[in-house]
């Protein structure tokens, strides 16, 4: 007399996820591995033929027998793909644009608005330089690279015998 639960054999199939049909095909395939139903029986429940029940058989052993390979213990590894940090640098510059972009359509409408409200920050080359050597001393690898270009070709344009206030000496 053995000991323990019966075994439930085609049964398990039962509490898998999957269609009907497929729990079905899955009971019948191992009702005739284990012996209870013979090839001509699992045929006619399945209507299919008997060429096309032993390719049937074959395809779910080799899945089975794939899925059972050994693997590597443990969680598997995060390789890092170039493209996907790639891609990452590239979402969060789209949502500082965004933000940027956001906040210039406000001021403009607060210049619409109230014209007399927003008057432009007027800076003297140095102080321009000033910031932007902050701005490249604390932001070296920042995504905000551009900004930095753009207030070096605003140096550049500034011609070179301004005043304080930035504009030409006459």
């Amino acid at each position: 007399m053995s000991r323990g639960r019966p075994p439930a054999g085609p049964r398990l199939v039962d509490g898998l996820e999957g269609s009907e049909t497929a729990k079905e095909r899955l009971r019948v395939v191992l009702q005739t591995i284990a012996g209870e139903l013979s090839v001509i029986e699992a045929c006619t429940r399945l209507n299919v033929s008997e060429a096309r029940f032993h390719e049937l058989r074959a395809e779910v052993l080799q899945m089975a027998l794939q899925h059972l390979e050994p693997k590597p213990a443990g969680r598997p590894s995060q390789q890092s793909d170039p493209q996907s940090a790639e891609m990452a640098t590239l979402k969060e510059q789209i949502e500082e644009l965004k933000i940027e972009l956001r906040a210039t359509q406000i001021r403009e409408e607060l210049a619409i608005l109230m014209p007399g409200v927003l008057k432009p920050r007027e800076q003297s080359v140095e102080e321009r330089r000033a910031r932007l050597d902050r701005l490249q001393d604390s932001k070296k690898k920042s995504p905000r690279h551009r900004r930095l270009d753009a207030l070096q070709d605003d140096m550049n344009s500034t011609p070179k015998n301004s005043n304080k206030s930035g504009k030409p000496s006459t």
